[in-house]
């Protein structure tokens, strides 16, 4: 299973994240990973924070574990003809490099398959590989903003807000490897590869989805809750005696549950809250019953309470909570890097019951030219 990848070949030329972090999937799952950098400092990220290991940020070691690094200069004869010669030889090729700058340098998608005809190019863009902004660059803030995402986190009183993780840019990522995957199985048909394109707008409008939808087809966008849902009540989370709690009353069976367990089980005959629409609808005036009961306990006490009546809820973790869970530390995600005295987040997939390991630390900038016979400075 470490290498369910073993003989397909990557050439990434990758910046910061998208990009890099598909390759990273890649490079987990056992594909040969070739990251193509500028002979000039390589990928921004090794300096993006303060020097981790061997001069690079940690940033970079997160998301260019098991790669091996060539340092190229594209605009000269010599290093455009050594990356002829990888892509002559490569499976998939990614890249997220700024609009048109691929195009220059004739290894836009058309070109690059038309020289190449079994390549799978995959191209990572800001807003996407058509219309009036398809040339502009922009970056996950930014995409987050211009997508409606950052006006659906927070509650209905609170200003738009960033997510806070980098979910454009690293699902964009995972797009790009789904679609390269996909592509492969069809060049197992038919001997050719082809352009996979998908951009960090299209990934945020694709997690906007839901609200976009219910938008488009009822008019109105769903109310905005800071940890709550729009289609069910109680859900979302309560202050306890000590710490914060989130309870998910999924259906009428699980609040009758909760009904029970908190010791009023009039509520299931009271027609306010006997059904989920109706909860919805005096949503306030069960609230003001709920929040005073939830304070009166801790949130380890009603954590085992509700755990033991069948009620889904969870402690509010702050990070260091959630690595030091029991269940967390059982899924065993946090994967010491070979021959390194450091951990990264691991792969959240498993086959057969095993998690692809790390192979090896982030290379240092142009490390394996020699291995791949292009010269030492890229050119």
């Amino acid at each position: 299973m470490q290498n369910i990848l073993q003989g397909v070949t990557v050439l990434e030329l990758g910046q910061v994240l998208a990009g890099p972090f598909a390759g990273a999937i890649f490079a987990d799952l056992g594909a040969e990973v070739i990251k193509l950098e500028r002979v000039e400092g390589g990928d921004d990220a090794r300096n993006m924070g303060a020097a981790f290991r061997y001069g690079d940020a940690l940033n970079f070691h997160v998301f260019n574990r098991g790669k091996k690094s060539v340092a190229i200069d594209l605009k000269q004869a010599e290093g455009m003809a050594a990356f002829e010669r990888l892509a002559a030889t490569a499976d998939i090729f990614i890249h997220n490099m700024r609009p048109g700058v691929t195009k220059a340098l004739g290894i836009d998608g058309e070109a690059l398959c038309t020289r190449h005809p079994q390549l799978i190019y995959c191209e990572i863009s800001a807003f996407g590989h058509t219309g009036p902004m398809h040339l502009q660059p922009g970056y996950e803030p930014l995409i987050q903003a211009f997508s409606g995402l950052s006006s659906i986190n927070g509650g209905p009183d609170d200003p738009p807000m960033r997510s806070g993780a980098s979910v454009c840019d690293q699902g964009t990522g995972m797009w790009a490897v789904i679609g390269a995957l996909a592509m492969l199985q069809r060049r197992g048909h038919t001997g050719r590869g082809g352009v996979v394109s998908t951009s960090l707008l299209e990934t945020a409008l694709g997690w906007v989805g839901q609200k976009a939808d219910a938008y488009v087809n009822l008019g109105r966008l769903p109310d905005r809750h800071r940890s709550g849902h729009p289609g069910f009540v109680p859900y979302e989370s309560f202050e306890t005696k000590d710490a914060p709690i989130l309870i998910c009353c999924g259906n009428d069976r699980l609040f009758a549950k909760f009904a029970q367990e908190l010791g009023h089980p009039e509520w299931l005959s009271d027609e306010r809250f006997s059904s989920n629409r109706n909860r919805l609808a005096n949503k306030l005036v069960l609230l003001e019953r709920l929040i005073p009961l939830l304070r009166a306990q801790t949130r380890s006490e009603w954590v085992a309470r509700f755990n033991a009546a069948g009620v889904p809820c969870a402690p509010v973790n702050a990070v260091p909570e959630a690595l030091e869970d029991s269940q967390v530390q059982a899924l065993q995600m946090q994967s010491l890097v070979p021959g390194e005295d450091f951990v990264l987040t691991a792969l959240p997939i498993s086959f057969d019951g095993q998690r692809p390991a790390h192979r090896s630390v982030a290379p240092r900038l142009g490390q394996h030219n020699k291995e791949f016979e292009v010269p030492e400075k890229g050119l």
